[in-house]
């Protein structure tokens, strides 16, 4: 989103339904990696992955930016993150360390709504970092079901794939932390400047 476009708050827009069928598909993608039907678990992440591409490239290119759009973005992402966290570990493909670490994070940033809340703000907007997080996890997370394959496949997705996730954990706190500071300073108490003066 560039510095001059405007947010709105329409609902029925072209992007926001796209984000609403990735919604869709997250009990969907639940089903399959539980099921252990790793090939469509892939195809429906990849089908994912285009889908969050498309519905951030349309909201720019239709100008249809919108509230709901933002946060809708985000939730499918962490629903996404957070469905084959736990499919991975039942599986036992992850260790649960690796669940229990996000799930912490996102907890942590949960709890900041109501702060935010009170003093009339909103969910705060994904930084940088909090974008690169999610990448790095989407990414690990495909690779780690390919990790099960036999052969120099499966070792070289494993490779790579806990290396995404290493790099996408450190990363989704690092963005945590940015998160609580940038709560601080929008409920820290304000001092008048001539108050200070006086003083």
């Amino acid at each position: 989103m560039t510095a001059d476009q405007e947010v709105s708050s329409r609902i029925l827009t072209i992007p926001n339904t796209i984000s609403l069928l990735r919604l869709a598909l997250v009990p969907v993608f639940a089903v399959l990696i539980v099921r252990g039907n790793d090939e469509w678990a892939l195809a429906v992440l990849a089908i994912s992955g285009a889908s969050d591409w498309l519905d951030g490239v349309l909201a720019r290119r239709l100008d249809q930016v919108t509230k709901l759009g933002q946060m809708l973005d985000p939730a499918a992402d962490r629903l996404f993150i957070l469905v084959t966290l736990v499919g991975l570990a039942w599986r036992d493909v992850v260790p649960l360390w690796v669940l229990v670490v996000i799930l912490l994070r996102d907890i942590t940033l949960v709890c900041l709504l109501p702060v935010l809340t009170r003093h009339g703000y909103g969910p705060l907007p994904v930084s940088f970092v909090g974008k690169a997080a999610t990448f790095a996890l989407l990414y690990a997370f495909p690779l780690l079901l390919l990790a099960e394959a036999p052969g120099a496949l499966g070792a070289t997705a494993s490779i790579i794939g806990w290396a995404f996730t290493g790099w996408g954990v450190g990363l989704y706190w690092l963005a945590g932390i940015q998160y609580i500071r940038q709560t601080r300073q929008l409920v820290a108490p304000r001092t008048d400047p001539q108050e200070t003066a006086a003083g």
